[in-house]
């Protein structure tokens, strides 16, 4: 069992990687070539996800120098006591101690993800898609280089080169302790790490985002957010997927008319239900399954709904827990959607795109969880940590 690193060690060993990226930049971008050039391009979301360029480089370096800063969250006291005995009792924050981390195609989670598991005392065990296996493996190199220049063991930081075989054999029979798992990718990979782990899974599930478009709203911000959440970034699972359109909306056919040339214009595939069949330039869906599907494409559904409280009912059906957005000028009817939305995060004229650690001012993610156990949305530093009891007495007994 490794003994507990000191904040500065942490620190330092995060500046340091910070520092190694910088340098090895160009190596990095190499190594990430390689596994470009291996990869078949079938999915364009993978591929964005996979692709390392100088805009993700920077980010890298940046998240673990903002970490470095950021204040130690173990032996943070949650909760204090003094018995009429005179026993002392307290709740502090502790590790985990070994996360192991499942993911596809983002090399960027080598770094943002392993470096809030790190910063946060635990170890990390990463287990990453063939897919961007050059360029993990370099990423992990300098994780080692970091933490030996500090005179701290390399298993802090271990890449698993798993096939899918292995990784089931080490989810049901560990080779060594695991206290937390936290997949990040597609359904499957979910439903086969929930199937055969051994241990408590944090889910980083499915986005399928909804935004609701309210009698009240301003039409040209409905636009605007509509359009920047289905096309800034259609890799995001903070994406955009589905449109609900108030069946009364002032000017609907207009609007509706300016959101299909504007989605046009971004080459987006454009679906709607049964009660907006026949739009120009939309096909209609060619089942139910559809509301379900997060697209990671440029693809969207539009639908209608009566009111707010079948928009709620809808989302709450179909959508994945991730992100809602309500567009509306009614203060009241932005309350009752966001309260009533099962949701990680609810939004009252915003676009989705936000629901991101970042910019949740958390300083990165581990993952996003769709889960409501034991923290929901952006799963950040100070929420990689678990607690313990301290209890100091002189003797009594009960």
């Amino acid at each position: 069992m490794n003994k507990q690193l000191d904040i500065t060690t942490r620190n330092a060993v995060l500046t340091t990687m910070a520092r190694l990226i910088s340098v090895e930049k160009t190596a990095l971008l190499s190594a990430n070539k390689l596994d470009m050039d291996n990869y078949n391009g079938a999915d364009l979301a993978m591929g964005d996800r996979l692709k390392v360029d100088d805009v993700k480089v920077n980010g890298m370096i940046s998240s673990l120098e903002k970490l470095a800063k950021e204040p130690d969250p173990l032996g943070i006291e949650r909760f204090a006591f003094s018995h009429e005995n005179g026993i002392k009792v307290s709740n502090k924050t502790a590790p985990f101690g070994t996360i192991l981390i499942i993911y596809e195609s983002r090399p960027d989670v080598t770094i943002e993800a392993a470096g809030i598991a790190f910063k946060s005392g635990n170890k990390i065990l990463l287990k990453g898609g063939k897919e961007s296996l050059n360029s993990n493996l370099f990423l992990v190199n300098l994780w080692h280089k970091a933490l030996e220049e500090h005179d701290c063991p390399k298993d802090w930081v271990t890449y698993l080169e798993f096939d899918r075989t292995q990784t089931q054999a080490f989810l049901e029979n560990p080779t060594q302790k695991l206290d937390l798992i936290v997949p990040r990718g597609g359904e499957k990979l979910i439903a086969f790490v929930k199937k055969h782990a051994r241990c408590p899974v944090i889910v980083s599930g499915r986005g399928n985002n909804f935004v609701y478009v309210d009698t009240d709203a301003d039409l040209q911000m409905a636009l605007d957010i509509i359009i920047n959440g289905k096309t800034s970034k259609i890799s995001a699972c903070n994406a955009l997927d589905k449109v609900l359109i108030s069946r009364d909306l002032h000017r609907k056919q207009e609007f509706l008319q300016h959101l299909i040339q504007s989605l046009k214009k971004h080459k987006v595939e454009i679906l709607t239900d049964a009660k907006l069949e026949g739009l120009e330039g939309t096909s209609v869906m060619p089942d139910a399954q559809v509301w379900y599907e997060e697209f990671l494409d440029y693809k969207i559904l539009i639908g209608q709904v009566p009111d707010l409280e079948e928009a709620v009912h809808t989302i709450n059906t179909y959508g994945g827990g991730h992100s809602a957005v309500i567009v509306t000028n009614n203060e009241e009817k932005a309350e009752t959607f966001m309260t009533s939305v099962d949701s990680a995060a609810v939004y009252h004229n915003a676009s989705s795109r936000f629901t991101d650690g970042g910019e949740f001012g958390l300083g990165g993610e581990l993952a996003i969880s769709t889960d409501k156990l034991h923290q929901r949305g952006p799963i950040g530093l100070q929420h990689l940590v678990t607690n313990k009891w301290y209890v100091k007495g002189n003797g009594q007994v009960r």
